[in-house]
């Protein structure tokens, strides 16, 4: 019986890969695909040898500059107490743990630091919640007023800060505030510019969302809670970063109402260190124990950052 010319062609053998890869063939391509991402950037933009290597100096020197202060630092607290001689002192050795030793066993400075863990974090928590509620009421509900009062209370990033901190602290001293957790907190909560940026990033999701929703059966605060909030997740992460370093820096509203040694936080004890006769590694190593929760927090959140600013570009 003979084959027919179909299933000869079944049968034919499957011609054979090349044994190994033919290296002028991937040159070849790997200078098609320069030249093609060439094509899409003009030509005078077009960096040259002398224009990368200029770029890579630069970079490399603005990240020296950018990082040195910090390495000093961290050195230097980690230095016996002696005078410091420049540029000896900066050298990684010998490095002791003595300044560390005595930060955390002293009496205030763990005090000092869960006051600004409690100052940071609740801060954190009540501006977000408050400002999404502001920012959705703001952006998808229709009341009487409504463009008044947003740009009324926006007008307060124009007011400086040092003009309404003495009344605020006249009212809170009235309301017997001075020295409590309360009295740190609650002026602050109220920050127009994170109820701007929620009510920006709000005002550009679809009303469809919001109408399906509705029409299901789901009230407001289930549309808040089930529809706006999963959506907010990255600028909610990423404006929580900014208010925790915004507020673990926090200095003059710390010292005005923290008027005891045991409401201080950790940037007002710090600074109380300095005017003391207290050796500089000490001090310094307050300040690395202080820099590195806001240090997690942006490694923690950086990713948010990107997504933050594309969602942002989303239009309903």
């Amino acid at each position: 019986m003979t084959a027919t010319p179909v299933e000869t062609e079944k049968k034919a053998p499957a011609p054979q890969a090349p044994a190994g890869p033919d290296r002028a063939a991937r040159r070849a391509g790997r200078k098609l695909r320069k030249l093609s991402e060439q094509d899409t950037v003009p030509h005078g933009m077009r960096a040259t040898p002398a224009g990368r290597i200029a770029r890579g100096l630069l970079l490399t020197a603005a990240a020296i500059v950018t990082i040195f202060p910090f390495y000093a630092m961290v050195v230097l607290s980690l230095k016996p107490s002696a005078a410091v001689e420049f540029p000896g002192s900066l050298l990684p050795w010998p490095l002791t743990g003595e300044a560390y030793d005595t930060v955390m066993n002293a009496q205030d400075v763990p005090r000092w630091l869960v006051n600004t863990l409690v100052y940071s974090v609740v801060s954190v928590v009540g501006v977000l919640l408050l400002a999404s509620l502001a920012g959705y009421a703001f952006a998808k509900k229709r009341f009487p007023g409504r463009e008044t009062m947003f740009w009324s209370f926006l007008s307060m990033v124009m007011v400086p800060y040092h003009v309404t901190m003495i009344p605020t602290f006249a009212m809170i001293a009235k309301l017997g505030g001075v020295d409590t957790y309360w009295g740190l907190i609650v002026p602050t909560l109220a920050n127009a510019q994170a109820v701007f940026l929620m009510r920006q990033f709000i005002q550009g999701l679809p009303d469809e969302l919001f109408e399906a929703a509705r029409l299901d059966g789901c009230n407001e605060w289930q549309i808040f809670h089930r529809i706006v909030l999963p959506l907010l997740k990255p600028i909610l992460a990423t404006l929580g970063v900014f208010v925790f370093l915004w507020h673990w820096n926090d200095f003059l509203w710390p010292l005005v109402i923290g008027q005891s040694t045991d409401m201080r936080t950790l940037t007002v004890g710090i600074a109380s260190l300095q005017q003391q006769n207290v050796p500089l590694n000490v001090v310094l190593s307050g300040s690395v124990i202080a820099f590195v929760p806001i240090f997690a927090a942006y490694m923690v959140g950086q990713r948010y950052f990107t997504e933050g600013v594309t969602a942002s570009g989303i239009k309903g």
